[in-house]
């Protein structure tokens, strides 16, 4: 405090009292949160007691992470503390946030031994926000809904529910199965290969056909095929042509094929499977039952 009866203090002063550092507050000063009540005659800057009781406020917003500009706000009445505190929550989230997928990266990349490339390419896919991760998915959905009116509702809808929802904290595994995922649907040919499947589902459906009569197939071929596996029968064995009999009647059984083949084979598979991973789902059922019907349907191919 000066000695001159007013009771004002000087940056030292301020810096004594408070345990801050007379360049911390001199550049507060210089930005307009603490502004001088007076000046000395040397020129020096000078404080009263509330602004002592200033610079505690302005510390305090600070050790809590806001900037300047948010802290001036708040000083001004233009915001209250607790708004800027609910603000930097979500900030501070969105960081945390941040940081849990790099950690997932990093651990993906010492474990996989990955290139440079490699890692900057897994940071970028695993770093996309949630909005950026399903706008991916719905291109891709699009692409394989578009124009075709007569596909099965039912089968259009569980298309339509498809989602990516990697979570705030991912594992190693997720981040390996979301960027594996984000290229499969980006790759063109994996998505004419998904095209081409739902072309074959609409164009199997005349007017007359219900909603849902894809499902029933799909249930019959696993009750089937199911059942032939449980008693041992192999698809090229003899006993499998009872089986494919039963499930299909006597429709062409190479154009079936060309269908099964289209929507059930191991890329098909190996997508359903990263789906499930990202989503932290239970794996998808029956693959076994499907590959089964299309071994059986290759070994008879051209007899």
């Amino acid at each position: 405090m000066i000695d001159d009866g007013t009771d004002l203090f000087t940056i030292g002063d301020l810096a004594r009292a408070t345990g801050l550092t007379v360049r911390t507050i001199r550049y507060w000063s210089d930005e307009g949160v603490l502004p001088p009540v007076a000046r000395s005659t040397g020129g020096y800057r000078l404080y009263d007691a509330a602004s002592v009781a200033r610079l505690e406020l302005i510390r305090s917003l600070r050790e809590l992470g806001l900037g300047l500009a948010d802290v001036r706000g708040v000083l001004a009445g233009e915001r209250t503390a607790a708004e800027v505190a609910a603000a930097h929550v979500a900030a501070l989230d969105a960081q945390i946030r941040a940081l849990k997928v790099t950690r997932a990266v990093l651990s993906t990349v010492a474990r996989r031994g990955s290139s440079a490339e490699e890692m900057t390419l897994m940071n970028k896919l695993a770093r996309l926000s949630a909005a950026e991760r399903q706008r991916i998915v719905q291109e891709f959905v699009d692409e394989m809904l578009h124009g075709l009116d007569t596909l099965d509702p039912e089968i259009r809808e569980r298309m339509r529910r498809t989602a990516a929802d990697l979570p705030d904290d991912p594992t190693p595994e997720q981040v390996d199965a979301w960027v594996e995922l984000a290229e499969m649907m980006q790759d063109p040919r994996f998505r004419a290969q998904m095209r081409r499947a739902a072309e074959f589902n609409a164009a199997d459906r005349g007017p007359d056909v219900p909603a849902g009569a894809s499902l029933w197939f799909a249930k019959r071929l696993v009750e089937l095929a199911g059942g032939a596996r449980e008693r041992g029968i192999a698809p090229e064995a003899p006993e499998a042509d009872a089986v494919l009999r039963d499930l299909l009647g006597d429709t062409d059984r190479a154009a079936v094929l060309e269908r099964m083949e289209a929507a059930f084979d191991e890329r098909v598979a190996r997508y359903r499977e990263l789906l499930s991973i990202v989503n932290d789902q239970p794996q998808p059922p029956h693959q076994e039952e499907f590959a089964w019907v299309v071994a059986a349907l290759r070994a008879r191919a051209g007899r």
